[in-house]
């Protein structure tokens, strides 16, 4: 008589509901981060009028801050003892009014109250500094979630997918509503039109984002539970933990794609830029996101079982190729400022290019975590999150500070540059900036993946026993 196999349902399995949950909590993250990282410079360089380079070296310098303050929050995480609510949750009901008033404040325009560069500029590091050391308190523990939540590699998944879609919400909404908001429109003398960005509504726009985001945060809370077991009384070594991940190899490059995809939608934002002063239709940037984003809406159904195939380092070797070969053809083709269509088209085989790293990136993240738990016998997701988490803010800098300073290179200037449209050489020099970058960088992202990332799908099964037997020991 044949035996049937019935497979043993995994004790840690989540449903639907869970990453809805989990979802909410990107989508109120993506509200503030996305909102600031796409038009904070340029509030402070068209409405408050701060230099190019006095913003660019702003930037750089809250970076290096960065250096301190998230390995601070990794060691706060890491070293808290779980409550009835668990290790990470209670973070998203503590921090989620102090961190969406500083979103907002960073918006105010001082510029009505006093005309001191001095002044604009500490207002500057004083806001962005507060809401960079909040969000961090935010999404350290945010991240570390995922881990706990579930050990279930399938459920990781269903989490990075459902984060996916929470990060696509959250950052889609300032990026497809703010550009109809945050400018007014201005004639010029030949009668021809161009938009400005707007102060008030840049604040306007900063306090619903900021409302919103407490409202997905508490859902959030409301709407997940840590499944998996936390130490009681943690034991945490930082230097042998930080010593551990420098020799591993998942890890180090994990860090240098973190690095490089962070700094990439990063430098995104730089397109606004694009434009407002090559292509002189700031609807454009709607056109954009939704270029980017519906790739990645497209490919949703079928990542689980895709990944679950073929394994989560083997599908975005693949995908990644097309996303670098799309930018570098981009860079080459230089459309014309009549061809938007032509850029937006190239955004979107970008887009899809890079929809699996998208929708990977966080299991690979836990993956990750779990690898040093099973080389090292150390369970440290807050630690191992904290460092990921300043390596994409490594990389947010390198394109803040790189794409700025290359922007005043060619020419711009907020004093000349804020209320104009095209301008000859300056207008073509943004062009190739907003270009050059992404063809380098989905390039590296590629090889990396490709050629340097370790942990196939069969080096991850034994990973996954291991981790889920010990789980069960934790908890018993």
């Amino acid at each position: 008589m044949a035996t049937e196999t019935v497979k043993k349902e995994h004790p840690n399995k989540i449903g639907v509901r869970e990453g809805i949950g989990y979802m909410l909590g990107d989508g109120g993250n993506l509200f503030l981060l996305t909102y600031v990282s796409s038009y904070l410079k340029v509030f402070y360089t068209d409405v408050l009028k701060i230099p190019t380079a006095k913003v660019a070296n702003l930037f750089l310098f809250t970076r290096l801050w960065d250096a301190i303050n998230d390995p601070m929050w990794g060691a706060i995480v890491a070293k808290k003892k779980p409550n009835k609510d668990g290790k990470y949750r209670p973070y998203l009901k503590w921090l989620a009014i102090p961190l969406a008033i500083s979103q907002i404040l960073c918006f105010i325009d001082v510029s009505s109250y006093t005309t001191n560069p001095l002044l604009l500029l500490v207002f500057a590091y004083i806001t962005y500094i507060a809401f960079g050391m909040l969000y961090t308190g935010m999404n350290v523990p945010f991240g570390s979630l995922a881990s706990v939540i579930t050990d279930d590699p399938d459920g990781r998944t269903l989490l990075s997918t459902f984060r996916t879609i929470g990060s696509g919400v959250g950052g889609a909404a300032p990026a497809l509503l703010a550009p109809f908001l945050i400018y007014t429109t201005v004639t010029a003398a030949d009668g021809s039109t161009y938009n400005v960005a707007d102060g008030p509504g840049m604040f306007k726009f900063a306090l619903v984002m900021g409302i919103l985001s407490i409202i997905f945060y508490f859902a959030c809370y409301g709407m997940t539970k840590e499944r998996v077991p936390s130490e009681a009384e943690p034991k945490v070594n930082m230097k042998q933990i930080y010593g551990g991940m420098l020799k591993s190899k998942p890890f180090v490059v994990l860090a240098l794609t973190g690095i490089l995809i962070s700094g990439q939608l990063q430098f995104n934002s730089l397109n606004q830029y694009l434009y407002k002063n090559y292509f002189c239709d700031t609807s454009l940037s709607v056109m954009g996101t939704i270029a980017q984003y519906a790739p990645l809406v497209l490919m949703l159904p079928f990542s689980g079982k895709i990944v679950k195939k073929y394994g989560k380092k083997e599908i975005c070797g693949v995908t990644s190729f097309v996303a670098a070969a799309a930018a570098v053809a981009t860079f080459f083709i230089k459309p014309a400022p009549d061809q938007a269509w032509l850029f937006l088209a190239m955004q979107f085989v970008i887009g899809f290019g890079y929809s699996f790293v998208s929708i990977t990136n966080w299991a690979i993240v836990a993956d990750v975590i779990d690898y040093q738990l099973y080389k090292t016998g150390i369970k440290n997701e807050s630690a191992v999150y904290a460092v990921y988490t300043f390596c994409r803010k490594l990389g947010q800098t390198a394109a803040d500070y790189g794409g700025l300073v290359l922007l005043g290179k060619v020419g711009y200037e907020a004093e000349t540059m804020a209320n104009a449209g095209f301008v000859d050489g300056i207008s073509e020099g943004i062009l190739t900036v907003c270009t050059l970058i992404p063809a380098v960088t989905y390039t590296l992202v590629f090889i990396l993946y490709k050629f340097f990332y370790p942990l196939t799908k069969e080096k991850l099964e034994p990973v996954y026993e291991y981790v889920r037997q010990n789980n069960e020991n934790l908890g018993a």
